[in-house]
């Protein structure tokens, strides 16, 4: 295995639990959770209903992404936690779907839980795929292909070559 870096993210949600916002290995890049936190405010209150936590779970996410250097176009799988399930569900779902295009939806785990930190109703976690080398060259998606279809971002591939030489 590679070494792993681990990144905190300035200008995300605050930590609430020891952690690092994500991690990188072996192209692997792994998101902590996240939940309706105001970033840069951890008094502000979590709001009060499921659509408006979704959306500020998903921005958070977002945030996080974006330093990693992708997107919501990149997530492969993602599992979702609800404390109120039943209630929560559609709502949520509802929410949620609207942040990724038709047809590139991640594989998804939804389960209830008895509680989350800080008195959240939903959490969100997404894992994105690792790069795998490929001998063919694919026009959509250039020469490094991604397990699932999903492509390597300029950015990220420049990050991980290192410096030019």
């Amino acid at each position: 295995m590679g070494t792993p870096v681990f990144s905190m993210v300035e200008g995300a949600a605050l930590a609430v639990a020891p952690y690092s916002h994500f991690v990188e290995v072996d192209g692997w890049v792994f998101l902590t959770g996240q939940f309706g936190m105001t970033p840069g405010d951890d008094s502000a209150p979590i709001p009060d209903n499921i659509e408006d936590e979704t959306h500020r779970t998903m921005q958070n996410l977002g945030i996080v992404l974006e330093a990693a250097g992708l997107g919501f176009e990149h997530v492969v799988s993602a599992r979702v936690f609800l404390v109120n399930f039943e209630r929560d569900y559609a709502p949520a779902n509802a929410v949620y779907e609207t942040y990724f295009a038709p047809g590139r939806r991640p594989a998804r785990t939804c389960v209830g839980v008895t509680a989350l930190a800080r008195g959240g109703h939903g959490r969100d976690r997404f894992h994105r795929p690792p790069a795998l080398k490929h001998p063919r060259k694919s026009p959509e998606r250039g020469p490094g292909l991604q397990r699932l279809g999903c492509p390597i971002p300029p950015s990220v591939a420049r990050r991980r070559a290192g410096p030019a030489k």
